[in-house]
């Protein structure tokens, strides 16, 4: 992959910050324009550092799982990018991938093929792809629906990439983002969880 810095053309890189925390992410999600949380539906107990993301302008990425089912409604679906299945067909999808009837998409497989090829140097992705092939089960026979999500992805990103395109339809989507995520201020959650669980009342200072 390449872009565009400075006028000049050169190879995007890849980084892995090593030991995140909340202060890294104080400077790396205000600095954000584009974040992906694609866990399989119905998967994910919670989340909130889409929620941060979101607040701070960034698009997200994302299955209709955890905190992202809430962000869609509040910011609004056009200024999210959503793909995959939704909680309510996971076990039919899985049925159907344990009985034979899943027909992959040739861009998984081409995918897959390219991953085997040594690409991404000699780390052994064996067990990985595997995973998306064996039999059923947790960790096994794609468990996970990859293989089902993956075409709904690459459309996604397709989107993504049209709407980068165009400055200030994401400069729009990116302040609607930010507009539509009052509810997830720390101040209305304490609030909701001092009312509705803890039971308890405001103490204000006289």
């Amino acid at each position: 992959m390449f872009g565009q810095r400075g006028g000049k053309s050169e190879p995007e890189r890849v980084i892995f910050v090593p030991n995140y925390n909340v202060s890294v992410a104080e400077m790396l999600i205000p600095g954000s324009e584009l974040s992906q949380h694609i866990s399989t539906a119905g998967m994910e107990a919670s989340g909130t550092s889409n929620m941060k993301f979101a607040l701070n302008g960034c698009l997200i990425v994302g299955t209709l799982d955890g905190a992202n089912v809430e962000i869609k409604e509040e910011i609004g679906e056009d200024n999210f990018f959503l793909f995959g299945a939704t909680a309510d067909e996971v076990h039919q999808l899985r049925k159907e991938r344990e009985n034979g009837l899943f027909k992959p998409d040739p861009r998984f497989e081409e995918a897959k093929q390219f991953i085997r090829s040594g690409a991404f140097g000699t780390y052994d992705y064996s067990p990985l792809l595997e995973s998306l092939e064996g039999n059923s089960g947790y960790g096994r026979g794609d468990y996970f629906l990859v293989g089902h999500d993956f075409p709904s992805y690459m459309d996604a990103q397709a989107r993504v990439d049209e709407a980068y395109k165009d400055r200030q339809r994401w400069i729009k989507m990116s302040i609607l983002s930010t507009a539509g995520s009052g509810k997830f201020s720390s101040d209305r959650t304490i609030s909701q969880y001092a009312k509705e669980i803890w039971n308890i009342a405001e103490c204000r200072v006289p």
